[in-house]
């Protein structure tokens, strides 16, 4: 039922601009598309400025605007057209910030982490499980802009289930934001089921009859890639509360709660993220135990081995095996004796550190 109805919110008027054409957009080659919507239907790619502005205001569409990685000057006619806040714009051109959602205005700056899992045959102490990017969003009442970082988080897919869905897309540029959210967090629990196999894998091979001592770099990479994932999930829950609960001109209330349900699901994540943390944590203990086991059983029987070498040792050390017919210098079988008792202590110590499972 939330999957058909995320996705909504309003609409308003503002400014567009003829950025359909990247070689000849006057923005710059960053621009990967631009729509004009009215009524939740897609009329075509925008026109020139004047003209798109027109439609704009005289009917009840928005325009959506989509860039990827654009330079400071590229966004700066965009800020410019839309009077998009100097601090946010320069957060938009600068990746790695923060997940967040401020408020400028009428307008909302929101900041997402994109995540994917990185397919791989088998975990090792430099694998990279989570690959992240960054997706962003200016959002006024009629126009959305947003901005990719990194190969990840493309909306293609979310444009076309939104197009799909005219009576969500209707509701204007807010739902354009929340299908982002609900995008970006169902990659965030695809990530984390992803990642538990991983840690059953790593689980299974500490417990292991045949577990090796190689095994703790593989547990300290997956915490560092739970790490990032952590990164990218957890700041936004806030933020998502925020557009739940707080009143917001850009939200209107009968959205609210579908907000509610993405900040809902990014909790899940958090939890489950921080348990699989908890659950490495316990994994890797496990695994030093478990040298540390290995190792003192090495040093017995290190031990036991050089108890049983210690008898014909001293024995020869004693003797010094150089004299005729030994003991007492001339029996004639001291030399095979001397020898038959070496091998008989030597047996019987090596049999009593069996019993006692040094050896």
């Amino acid at each position: 039922m939330f999957s058909n109805l995320r996705r909504a919110v309003r609409r308003g008027y503002r400014r567009a601009v003829d950025l359909s054409h990247p070689a000849r957009s006057p923005l710059g080659s960053a621009v990967v598309n631009c729509v004009i919507y009215r009524e939740g239907v897609r009329q075509d790619d925008c026109g020139e400025v004047e003209e798109a502005l027109r439609r704009v205001r005289k009917g009840d569409g928005f325009v959506w605007i989509g860039l990827h990685e654009p330079t400071e000057s590229e966004l700066a006619g965009l800020a410019e057209l839309f009077g998009l806040h100097p601090l946010a714009v320069e957060d938009a051109v600068n990746a790695h910030q923060r997940p967040k959602v401020e408020r400028y205005d009428d307008t909302l700056f929101s900041v997402f982490k994109t995540v994917r899992y990185v397919e791989h045959e088998e975990l090792t102490a430099t694998s990279e499980v989570v690959e992240t990017g960054e997706l962003m969003a200016f959002t006024g009442h009629d126009f959305v802009i947003t901005i990719r970082h990194g190969g990840r988080g493309t909306l293609g897919p979310v444009r076309e289930e939104l197009e799909a869905s005219p009576d969500l897309l209707a509701k204007g540029p807010a739902a354009v934001l929340h299908a982002m959210a609900d995008h970006v967090v169902d990659d965030y629990m695809a990530v984390t089921d992803a990642v538990q196999n991983d840690i059953d894998a790593v689980e299974t091979a500490v417990f292991s009859e045949t577990g090796g001592r190689g095994d703790a770099g593989r547990i300290y990479q997956l915490k560092r890639e739970l790490l990032e994932l952590r990164r990218a999930v957890a700041p936004l829950s806030r933020p998502l509360q925020q557009l739940a609960t707080q009143p917001i001109p850009v939200i209107p209330p009968e959205v609210r709660a579908y907000f509610r349900d993405v900040a809902d699901h990014v909790t899940r994540a958090t939890e489950q993220i921080g348990a699989y943390d908890n659950l490495l944590d316990s994994i890797l203990q496990a695994h030093l135990a478990q040298v540390t086991v290995a190792q003192n059983e090495d040093m017995r029987k290190i031990t036991a081995w050089a108890a049983i070498v210690a008898v014909p040792t001293m024995v020869c050390g004693v003797y010094g095996m150089n004299f005729d017919h030994m003991p007492e210098l001339h029996w004639t079988y001291g030399y095979p004796l001397v020898l038959g008792v070496m091998a008989v202590a030597c047996f019987v110590i090596h049999r009593g550190f069996r019993r006692n499972g040094w050896l």
